[in-house]
C-alpha cells in the first residue's frame, strides 16, 4: 500500500468557550464574599474600571412572584441567556437534578415572623458599642496558641524540649486537641519518640486543663485527674464512652464494678467537664451569612423579591480616562493593552448585570413554587428539582445549580440557602400530590419529639403512621432520615427517656 500526502479542507461547527464566557460562568457560582474579592482584584488590575459610589437602587422583580418573570435580556446584550445554556452544556454534562436535603432543616411550623431559625442564626464574635468596648474586646482576644506559648516561655525545659513543645503547640487546634502523630513529629524533629511523649506530658499540664489531648477520652481523663477524681471506676468508664453516649447503665455497671446509682453520679460529673477546652480562647471571627435575595410580603399580599444591593459590586467603565490615555499610546503593545482593558471592563460590567438578573430569575421562580412553604411552613414544602426551575426560566440545569450554590435568601420564615428548597419527591399512596422529603423529615422529627417515654415509636410504627397519612415511604428511608437528623434509635431513646424519667 502506497503512502502519500494530500491536503483536505473540511468544514464543521463547534462552540468555543471564550475567556469572557468562562469568566461569566465563574461569576455565577461565586458567593457574595468571593465576588467582592474578585472585583477588588479586577479594580487593581484594570485601570479602566472604577467603583460606583452612587446610591444603589434596589433590583427587584417588577411583577413579584405572582406573574411571569421579566425576560431581563436585551437583543444587543453581549452575554445572552443562550450563551449560558450552551456553555453549560460544554462545561458540565451531568448535575444532580435534585437535592435530597441533607442540609439541616429547622424551619418551624410557626406563624410568620422575621426571626431566623436556630440553624441559620449566625453571630459575630463580639458585640460592642463605642471605642472603649472595641479596645477592650481586641485586647481580650488572646488566642489559645498565644496562651500556650506564654506558659512555655516560663516553663523549665531544655532547649531541645522547648523546640518539641513548640511543634506540639503548633499542632493543637482551636478546640485544644492535638492533631499530629507523635511518631511523625519525632521523625521531623530528629528526636526519639520517648522525648516527644515526655514533652506532651508537660504540655498537657498547661492551662486550660485538657489541652493537648488526642481524643475525647484523654481530654476528660486529664480534667478528672486534675480534680483527683480519676479513680479506677471512672478510668474504666473512660475506655467506653460509647456506652455513656447510649446510656447503657447495665453495661457500665458491669464494666466499672459499681451500681446504677453510682453510674448516674459519674455521668453527672462528666457533664461538668469541658470537652473542648480550647474554645474558651479567641479564634477566627465568625463571618455572618449575608442574604443575596430578600423576600417580603407586598402590599397586595403577594411576595416581593428583591436583590440585596449591598452584596452587588457596583463597577463603572471610565471611558473618559480611556480616551485620554489612548491618545498618548504610541506603540502597538500599549494600544493592545488598553483595548484589552476596555473590552474586559465592558464584559465584566455586563457579566455582573447578567449574574444579578439570573439570580433574581431563579429566586423568583423558587418563590413561585414554594409559596405554600412561605405562607404555612415546612410541612407545605413542595418537591422541587433543578429541571423544573431550568425549564421555567429557559436555562440549563447546571446554570441553575451554579446560581443556587452559596447563595442565601432571607424570607419571613428565616434565612435559607437556595438549595434548601430543592428536595426529593416521596410518592403519595392515593395518587395525590407528592410529598417533599423535607416535609416528611419534619413530621418524623415531630412524632419523635412528642412520643411518650412509655410509648417509644419504632421505625416500623413511624412508617405505619405516615402510611395512614398517605405517605408512601419505606422503613429504610425512615431510618435514613432519622439518622441524618442524628436521632437515636427507638432502643436508645427508650433507655434515655427511662433514665430521664427516673
Amino acid at each position: 500500500m502506497a503512502l502519500g500526502q494530500r491536503l483536505e479542507i473540511r468544514q464543521g461547527q463547534s462552540l468555543v468557550m471564550t475567556p469572557q464566557l468562562q469568566q461569566a460562568i465563574k461569576l455565577l457560582q461565586l458567593s457574595n464574599l468571593e465576588l467582592a474579592e474578585y472585583c477588588e482584584a479586577e479594580l487593581e488590575r484594570n485601570p479602566i474600571l472604577e467603583r460606583d459610589d452612587r446610591e444603589a437602587a434596589p433590583v427587584s422583580d417588577p411583577d413579584s412572584a405572582n406573574s411571569e418573570s421579566a425576560p431581563g435580556e436585551r437583543a444587543d446584550e453581549a452575554l445572552s441567556r443562550d450563551d449560558f445554556s450552551r456553555a453549560a452544556d460544554m462545561d458540565e454534562a451531568a448535575h444532580d437534578n435534585m437535592y435530597d436535603g441533607e442540609q439541616v432543616s429547622k424551619a418551624a411550623e410557626a406563624p410568620m415572623s422575621g426571626s431566623l431559625t436556630d440553624w441559620t442564626t449566625v453571630r459575630s464574635g463580639n458585640v460592642y458599642e463605642g471605642e472603649d468596648a472595641l479596645e477592650s474586646s481586641v485586647s481580650a482576644e488572646l488566642s489559645l496558641k498565644d496562651h500556650l506559648e506564654g506558659q512555655l516561655s516560663i516553663a523549665a525545659l531544655l532547649p531541645e524540649d522547648r523546640m518539641i513543645c513548640t511543634a506540639l503547640i503548633d499542632a493543637v487546634d482551636e478546640t485544644g486537641y492535638l492533631r499530629a502523630d507523635l511518631m511523625e513529629v519525632a521523625q521531623r524533629l530528629g528526636c526519639e519518640i520517648e522525648d516527644v511523649q515526655a514533652v506532651l506530658g508537660v504540655l498537657q499540664g498547661f492551662d486550660p486543663v485538657g489541652v493537648g489531648a488526642r481524643d475525647l477520652s484523654e481530654c476528660l481523663s486529664l480534667q478528672l485527674k486534675a480534680r483527683d477524681r480519676l479513680d479506677p471506676a471512672m478510668d474504666a468508664m473512660m475506655t467506653r464512652l460509647d456506652l455513656v453516649a447510649r446510656r447503657d447503665i447495665s453495661a457500665l455497671s458491669a464494666l466499672c464494678g459499681v451500681d446504677a446509682e453510682d453510674i448516674a453520679d459519674m455521668i453527672g460529673e462528666l457533664r461538668t467537664l469541658n470537652p473542648k477546652p480550647g474554645l474558651a480562647f479567641g479564634s477566627e471571627p465568625v463571618t455572618p451569612v449575608v442574604p443575596d435575595v430578600f423576600v417580603r410580603v407586598g402590599p397586595d399580599g403577594g411576595w416581593q423579591i428583591e436583590l440585596n444591593s449591598d452584596t452587588l459590586p457596583r463597577l463603572l467603565v471610565n471611558n473618559r480616562y480611556y480616551s485620554q490615555v489612548s491618545l498618548g499610546a504610541r506603540d502597538k503593545d500599549s494600544k493592545t493593552y488598553l483595548a484589552d482593558c476596555l473590552a474586559n471592563a465592558n464584559w465584566l460590567v455586563k457579566s455582573l448585570d447578567q449574574r444579578a438578573r439570573t439570580i433574581l430569575k431563579v429566586a423568583t421562580e423558587i418563590v413561585r413554587h414554594q409559596d405554600a412553604f412561605l405562607t404555612y411552613g415546612v410541612r407545605h414544602l413542595r418537591p422541587l428539582n433543578l429541571r423544573i426551575i431550568a425549564d421555567a426560566i429557559q436555562m440549563h440545569e447546571s446554570t441553575v445549580s451554579r446560581v443556587t450554590s452559596n447563595k442565601y435568601i432571607a424570607t419571613p420564615r428565616g434565612l435559607f440557602e437556595l438549595k434548601y428548597f430543592f428536595t426529593a419527591s416521596i410518592q403519595s399512596i392515593d395518587g395525590a400530590e407528592s410529598h417533599s422529603a423535607e416535609a416528611v423529615r419534619d413530621r418524623i422529627r415531630e412524632m419523635i419529639d412528642n412520643e411518650a417515654p412509655r410509648e417509644i415509636l419504632s421505625d416500623d410504627r413511624i412508617v405505619s403512621l405516615l402510611t395512614a397519612d398517605g405517605v408512601n415511604i419505606a422503613r429504610r428511608t425512615v431510618a435514613k432520615y432519622r439518622e441524618a437528623m442524628r436521632i437515636p434509635s427507638s432502643v436508645e431513646r427508650r433507655r434515655l427517656k427511662s433514665v430521664g424519667a427516673a
